[in-house]
């Protein structure tokens, strides 16, 4: 139970981090409330990932674009935990849709 309290608290403080850095970057979240509603979105897909596959979590890139539809990124090690973080992101309250380039890791 401590790992995954750890794990969540890790990574709601490292999505959370960057986020005064995007906010001046980033030119389809004009409006701010739409920024901090992606923004959670993107952390909540973050956390439900983390405690769910946590080895997995530093291997996918997650973001939420102005319109509620998530990009998956990275890479996992077999199809299963492709179509897991997929389910996760698209049973997310917020997301439309779900747009994956997650790539199967070859193994060596």
């Amino acid at each position: 139970m401590k790992y995954k309290l750890a794990t969540t608290c890790f990574v709601i403080s490292a999505t959370l981090a960057p986020v005064a850095v995007y906010a001046d970057t980033d030119a389809d979240r004009a409006d701010p409330a739409t920024f901090v509603k992606d923004s959670a979105i993107t952390t909540k897909i973050k956390t439900k990932l983390a405690s769910e596959h946590p080895g997995t979590l530093k291997h996918i890139s997650v973001d939420t674009d102005k319109n509620g539809v998530v990009w998956m990124t990275g890479t996992v090690n077999n199809q299963n935990e492709a179509d897991q973080a997929i389910m996760i992101a698209r049973n997310t309250e917020g997301v439309r849709s779900v747009k994956s380039n997650l790539k199967v890791q070859k193994e060596q």
